[in-house]
């Protein structure tokens, strides 16, 4: 057992993606990330209705130690950002896996390319780790 949420997916910059129902795609940041980062300060999320490109700098986190860019781990577009954030971003602290996501988006095409298992994420900060 690693400790990760097993629904989710990860990406090697530390993102999660969870599925939701009707090709939409819920995504935040690793608890992971979250704890190298240190306490958030300002979360910049793009505007709903932006077109992202997986792979490509999204928005930014920016915690007491340094700011961080995100990227998008699928095509497709912002249908929803956490609103949240503006007033309370320590919540990517409290908590990473639920009220502190980020975005969702339209997947276009194809969401499983730069995607790891939980178990294959675990393995990746392992070997990241050395």
């Amino acid at each position: 057992m690693n400790g990760l949420p097993n629904d989710l997916q990860y990406t090697r910059s530390h993102e999660w993606v969870r599925r939701l129902p009707g090709g939409e795609v819920e995504v935040g940041v690793t608890d992971h990330a979250q704890s190298a980062l240190g306490d958030m300060v300002f979360v910049e999320v793009p505007e709903v209705g932006r077109r992202l490109i997986a792979g490509a700098a999204c928005a930014v986190v920016e915690s007491v130690k340094a700011a961080s860019d995100i990227y998008s781990p699928v095509n497709g577009t912002v249908v929803a950002t956490n609103a949240e954030l503006a007033a309370q971003p320590e919540l990517v602290n409290r908590e990473p896996y639920g009220a502190g996501w980020l975005l969702r988006v339209a997947v276009d095409g194809s969401a499983g390319e730069l995607l790891l298992s939980a178990d294959d994420y675990a393995v990746y900060l392992a070997t990241e780790a050395k």
